[in-house]
């Protein structure tokens, strides 16, 4: 997949997400691509770890269950954030 596609990705997951996820999250749609982008790899990796028992940095793929890792990527991306950001306030 090329970086215009995970561009893309990104944005739809991180929208996805900062909807789905509880609480107000501040950022624009410049972190929300960031966040959703981070999230894409995070769920490539972790899904490629269950399913193939190997760490490896992949991003989902384009697809209607390669979205869900994603926005499920970006959510635990989001959540850390606030970790970072609750922490360092």
């Amino acid at each position: 997949m090329n970086i215009l596609a995970w561009a893309v990705l990104g944005i739809v997951a991180g929208a996805i997400a900062k909807l789905i996820y509880p609480g107000r999250q501040g950022g624009g749609i410049f972190s929300t691509m960031i966040l959703g982008i981070v999230g894409a790899f995070l769920g490539g990796s972790l899904h490629t770890l269950l399913t193939k028992g190997t760490i490896g940095l992949t991003a989902a793929t384009f697809n209607l269950p390669g979205l869900i890792v994603a926005v499920l990527g970006a959510m635990v991306a989001i959540f850390l954030w606030g970790l970072v950001t609750r922490s360092a306030a």
